[in-house]
């Protein structure tokens, strides 16, 4: 998971050293930021007096005058980072390059500016089109494919190129679309998109179904409705599917929480190295269903927090196998080259104290799924034994 963060830390400051021109302070003997503080312990001033900064600052410098070739300092100093990233042998501290960072952060943000549709890869066609979305309330369809933008031909383009052109605009546009053997042109704009983190149905007369596929920053309010519509519909019952979650941000699973404890419960604790902080519900909102908590070897992060806080705190019931067992929290930091360091900050612990690193939680029913082979077509069919058997117990 990972935790929103504005401050600096010393892994990574010799990137806003060199940025901000510390290099040229140093030569000069004067630094520029000596009351400036990096980070809780971390000054200029500290930087000022390490060697070990001195050195690899001298040694920066010589290769960026002296090397027999160009030097891409960008490059250089991404390098650098990312080796003392993977020297702290942690598998959830590392670099992100520009790319990765941008395509993480549009996840986790659980918005965009869009249209509102899912594209497929292979043959272009529409696959989704998200409700209240530009594309639904101009007409577009599932199926159609999207050949014209603003008479400018799309058909030899892939669909990665579609939507890069298309989502730049911020002015009225228009598609041409190909649905079946007509050809249909729709007039729109990008607007702020929510992008579903959750899949929700009533599975009969008094239970109702969600699946959460991230924790996005609009999670929370995606839970919100989502619960408020199926209570409308009488759910008194809940499933809550987080199977291959693997987690997103844990102010997400914080604020879901929210929604189901009561007030003064308490969510996680998170162990720092010099402190212990406990995060509980502040707020008066909460769910009296019963509920049933779906989770696999894949329910990774801000998943296990829901899930362990539900547990332990409104007495929910766990279903399926072991979790994957992630118990630290990581924190990053977007750098002004565009790229990302991402590193772990703190332990979590459950509301009963418990530490599952490696561990994982321990379903209260261990129910395994089961593949089978459809004689007919050949194909691999997955029975939900999981998802039956909280049924029953909520029967």
């Amino acid at each position: 998971m990972a935790k929103k963060f504005n401050g600096f830390n010393l892994m990574f400051v010799l990137l806003t050293v060199v940025i901000t021109s510390i290099i040229s302070a140093i030569t000069s003997g004067v630094i520029v930021y000596n009351n400036n503080r990096l980070s809780s312990k971390v000054t200029y001033g500290d930087l000022a007096k390490d060697e070990n900064l001195n050195e690899f600052l001298e040694v920066y410098a010589k290769i960026t005058s002296d090397y027999y070739q160009d030097v891409d300092k960008d490059k250089l100093l991404e390098s650098a980072i990312s080796a003392m990233m993977n020297y702290l042998g942690d598998d959830y501290t590392t670099y992100l390059d520009n790319e990765t960072t941008e395509d993480l952060l549009t996840e986790l943000a659980g918005e965009y500016k869009g249209i509102g549709v899912t594209i497929n890869n292979s043959d272009k066609t529409i696959s989704e089109v998200f409700d209240d979305s530009p594309a639904s309330k101009a007409g577009i369809k599932v199926g159609d494919i999207i050949i014209g933008y603003n008479n400018e031909d799309l058909s030899n383009l892939n669909a990665d190129e579609i939507v890069n052109k298309i989502k730049k605009d911020k002015n009225t546009f228009t598609l041409k679309l190909k649905r079946g053997e007509e050809e249909v042109t729709v007039t729109l704009k990008n607007e702020k998109i929510i992008s579903p983190s959750i899949e929700y149905n009533m599975m009969d007369d008094k239970t109702g179904y969600i699946y959460i596929s991230t924790f996005s920053g609009t999670l929370d309010i995606q839970m919100s409705k989502a619960l408020n519509k199926l209570k409308e519909q009488g759910m008194t019952n809940l499933i809550i599917d987080v199977r291959d979650n693997t987690g997103g941000y844990l102010d997400a699973a914080t604020k879901v929480a929210n929604l189901f404890l009561e007030k003064g419960k308490t969510i996680f604790t998170l162990n720092y190295k010099d402190e212990n902080i406990v995060y509980k519900d502040e707020t008066r909102e909460h769910q009296d269903c019963k509920i049933v908590i779906l989770i696999n070897e894949n329910t990774a992060s801000a998943s296990e927090i829901l899930a362990a806080a539900l547990k332990d705190n409104y007495g929910a019931i766990l279903v399926g196998e072991t979790s994957f067992g992630k118990g630290k929290v990581q924190e990053t930091k977007t750098l002004d080259t565009g790229g990302m360091v991402k590193y772990t900050s703190a332990y979590w612990l459950t509301p009963n104290g418990k530490c599952i690193d490696g561990v994982g939680l321990k379903p209260d029913y261990a129910v395994q799924n089961e593949e089978v082979e459809n004689n007919e077509t050949n194909e691999i069919v997955v029975i939900d034994n999981q998802l039956q058997k909280a049924k029953d117990i909520l029967k």
